[in-house]
Parts: structure tokens; sequence; C-alpha cells
């Protein structure tokens, strides 16, 4: 069984909301905040890893 990677944002702020999108199908709304020495957070509810604009270079090659 394959299963797919989660899903990567890149956004320009640190503390960002997840809410799974697909409205209907997301999950509840949680604020993360992206440590500013790390550069991405991942969301406990989604997987999805979401990286700051700033540090998008070196964590996605």
């Amino acid at each position: 069984m394959v299963v797919d990677a989660p899903e990567t944002k890149i956004v320009d702020t640190f503390r960002i909301a997840c809410d799974g999108g697909g409205e209907a199908l997301g999950h509840p709304k949680v604020w993360l905040q992206i440590p500013t020495d790390r550069g991405w957070v991942e969301c406990p509810y989604c997987d999805c890893k979401i990286i700051h604009r700033d540090f998008e270079a070196e964590l996605t090659q």
C-alpha cells in the first residue's frame, strides 16, 4: 500500500491557521506558530507541513 506524502504549504507569516481545507472534509481550525529558528511546523490533524517563505529554499530541496 502506497501512502501519499502530506501536503506542503509555503506561507509568509510565522502564525498560521490550518483547517485541513475541503470545508466539511477538513478538521477543526487550529492556530500554529512556526518556530523562527526552524522555519516550519506540522499540523497535528492533517500532517500538512507549513514552511515559512524565508526557509523555502533550504527545506524544499
